[in-house]
């Protein structure tokens, strides 16, 4: 007799996290069944998946953004939740007893550029430890506690004013960009439990001056990846990961477990929602560029949904040859999406299926040797062509094949997207339906010096969005400056010039 999965106790542990004993075995059997790495036909290149957005057409598309501003149909999504320990890496080791580094020098010699230099003054030219134990010591203590905090509570620019972190900068861009006529900004950020409080805290201080200045009013919410969403873990023989006292091991499933959290979002803060990083930001001498390139994404998007939709209601209302044709040129033409020749009902049934979908345009930036994902023209396994952001790690590693078609890619996914998350009637679309689940991740990891294998749900701008409709748009370079180190705080961008 087959010794069951689960036992009672483990039964008792999934129904505490809220995970159905379905989905754990389902998690079980992809690590016994791996799906098979993305295929790649080729890179997207200018002209032939990425589009420019023409100088004649920017006034069009700014003023279809503006408009949709102006009636409160833009919010902010912003993942929020992820600490800052692997921005102080150099830092922290020359702090526990290693040796310094060419970064911790730098970081030294350059120490009064950073915005948080003020907060560190009292130390004066004290000694390094000093300092570093000062910056990155827990919170609970009289340091910064840096090195244990989200990215959005750093102090990351300097002005007159004050210093402003990036969640206040995310403020200042919502104001500039989605501002409703009455003044309303609306931003959601996603934020682990223990930190919500500073958010709040930081939120409270902020918000009224920053109101004032940009005549807005911030309408702000959190919330946090559901413990539901935690992925199992398995021991190397691919059977459950106990720890010491025989309960299962659940780790964080990715940044593709808040898609329940953009779906809510979807549901509550507008049906046309902006998508950043949260350290993606710059101080005001660059949001310009950020503002106009955030807007033309907005129109584009605004153009293609009002366009989408008025033919999805002229198919509904009659498919005639003619209105079948248009809409399969506005594939062709703006999603770059072809269908194979099919009678007219199902020629109609299908082009209405693939119009009534969530919306996304992507901003892309040329690569200049920033590691992560980047647009691909790829083929499912059903034989499907599409548009996707692929991952490195989706990528067959042994394939000379695909690793070609990965050197030579040209654009880089800074995760800069405008999306459209409500169909024609105004009704939330049920994200979960256009997910592919074989582009999970698996990896080895250990927990407590033993070996285990470890499973990501497919990631948020990817996988999670892989049966969206999809528009990539090249943007200049200069709107992407995430702060992946502390020395990325002395690029010119970050310093104000």
């Amino acid at each position: 007799m087959t010794e069951p999965l689960f036992s009672a106790r483990d039964l008792r542990q999934l129904a505490e996290l809220g995970v159905a004993p379905e989905e754990a075995a389902r998690q079980i059997e992809i690590f016994r069944h791996p799906p098979a790495p993305t295929h790649l036909l080729r890179p997207c290149r200018l002209g032939d998946g990425i589009r420019a957005v023409p100088e004649a057409d920017r006034p069009r598309r700014l003023a279809l953004a503006e408009a949709a501003a102006a009636a409160g149909r833009v919010s902010r999504f912003v993942p929020a939740s992820g600490a800052a320990t692997r921005m102080f890496k150099d830092l922290l080791s020359l702090l526990n007893g290693g040796k310094e580094s060419l970064a911790a020098e730098t970081f030294f010699a350059d120490l009064p550029r950073f915005a948080f230099a003020e907060a560190l003054a009292p130390l004066g030219a004290g000694n390094r430890q000093e300092i570093l134990s000062s910056l990155l010591a827990s919170a609970g203590s009289a340091g910064l506690g840096y090195a244990d905090l989200p990215k959005g509570l750093l102090l990351f620019h300097r002005y007159p004013e004050g210093p402003r972190t990036p969640f206040e900068e995310h403020l200042v861009e919502a104001a500039q960009i989605g501002r409703a006529a009455d003044g309303l900004c609306r931003l959601h950020f996603t934020v682990s439990p223990e930190h919500e409080s500073r958010f709040r805290e930081l939120l409270a201080a902020a918000a009224p001056a920053l109101g004032e200045r940009f005549g807005a009013r911030f309408e702000v919410t959190f919330s946090h990846q559901e413990h539901a969403t935690d992925t199992l873990a398995v021991d190397l023989d691919n059977r459950p990961f106990r720890q010491a006292d025989g309960s299962l091991l659940f780790r964080p499933g990715g940044h593709g477990a808040l898609l329940g959290n953009l779906a809510a979002w979807g549901r509550a803060g507008g049906d046309l929602v902006l998508f950043k990083n949260i350290d993606n930001v710059l101080p005001d001498a660059g949001k310009p560029l950020i503002v106009l390139w955030k807007k033309l994404l907005l129109g584009t998007l605004v153009g293609l949904t009002e366009r989408a939709h008025g033919l999805a209601e002229r198919l509904a209302a009659g498919a005639d040859s003619a209105v079948l044709d248009e809409t399969e040129r506005f594939f062709a033409e703006e999603l770059s999406l072809t269908f194979p020749p099919a009678p007219p009902e199902e020629r109609a049934r299908r082009l209405a299926e693939r119009l009534d979908r969530p919306f996304r345009v992507c901003g892309v930036v040329k690569n200049t040797g920033e590691t992560g994902g980047g647009p691909f023209w790829v083929r499912s396994a059903a034989g499907e062509v599409s548009l996707q952001i692929v991952e490195t790690a989706q990528i067959d590693s042994t394939s000379p094949e695909q690793q070609a078609h990965l050197a030579a890619s040209t654009h880089f996914n800074p995760v800069d997207l405008a999306c459209a998350l409500r169909d024609r009637h105004g009704r939330p679309y049920d994200l979960d339906r256009y997910v592919d689940p074989d582009t999970v991740f698996l990896a080895e990891k250990s927990y407590e010096g033993r070996p285990l294998k470890a499973l990501e749900r497919p990631g948020l701008w990817n996988g999670a969005m892989a049966g969206w409709n999809t528009v990539f748009v090249e943007v200049p370079a200069a709107t992407f400056a995430p702060v992946k180190t502390v020395l990325d705080l002395l690029r010119p961008e970050h310093q104000g010039s």
